[in-house]
């Protein structure tokens, strides 16, 4: 596939474990690869740099929607496609982004993205079809300013791809606690910017809640023990996300 007027943007903290992969889906179209490191110790800039990637590396870390932001102002090509690490594109999906690239009729589009769960893919839970933003005209986009669920603000219509995006996501059991964490103690200090306030019940609601929708709901009871272990890693963000606001911690 020759290149195509496309610049991809990957926000990287320590995954070595992924960047090769990743850039190695991505470089066979792309004309440019952006990687914006978050100071990692574990060598992940030189590998993106040793792939072939534009690296830019930062002390601080401003929160997604900002720090996607940063990764933007990068973009010298007119379309950008921004994926995570643990993100890959598949052929079937490079030669639809280039053939919506050639026809240029909608300002962005959307993918439907498949994750795994600790080796499994996953079908419910809210997970799947999960449909996903990531390609747009880099004048016509921008990342919305949220520390966490970042979201593309578009000017103008939004096309629909058919094929997947892969989401290799919590290989390790150690991932879910991490992002578990770090996710609760951005929603936290998110909601302690607008100044929320919760009752003593609110993180036990929230968490509770969380894995009704997330098991039945949505179904994730048709996964197994897998939709099992969904339901419990969602109650928990939710409740220590409440549980951090409460206790001042965010």
């Amino acid at each position: 596939m020759p290149s195509l007027p496309l610049t991809v943007t990957i926000l990287t903290r320590n995954e070595r474990h992924n960047i090769v992969e990743c850039i190695a889906s991505v470089k066979a179209f792309a004309s440019q690869i952006v990687v914006l490191d978050n100071a990692s110790t574990d060598g992940t800039a030189a590998l993106a740099r040793a792939e072939g990637a534009d690296v830019y590396v930062t002390p601080d870390w401003p929160g997604f929607g900002p720090q996607k932001n940063r990764a933007l102002s990068y973009a010298t090509q007119p379309w950008v496609l921004s994926l995570d690490a643990d993100e890959r594109i598949t052929p079937e999906l490079a030669a639809e982004v280039a053939a919506a690239i050639a026809q240029g009729t909608h300002a962005g589009y959307r993918m439907p993205r498949l994750s795994q769960f600790l080796g499994h893919w996953v079908r419910h839970c809210g997970w799947y079809p999960d449909y996903v933003l990531r390609l747009f005209r880099r004048e016509a986009g921008r990342f919305s300013d949220n520390l966490v669920h970042e979201r593309v603000i578009v000017d103008g219509e939004i096309g629909t791809l058919a094929h997947h995006l892969l989401h290799y996501s919590y290989t390790e059991a150690r991932q879910v606690e991490d992002k578990v964490q770090r996710y609760a103690r951005a929603g936290a200090k998110e909601m302690a910017l607008r100044g929320k306030r919760v009752s003593p019940l609110k993180p036990w609601i929230n968490g509770g809640w969380a894995f009704v929708r997330t098991y039945v709901l949505r179904r994730g009871f048709l996964d197994g023990a897998t939709g099992v272990a969904i339901a419990c890693m969602n109650a928990r963000s939710a409740f220590l996300k409440y549980a951090l606001l409460r206790r001042g911690d965010a």
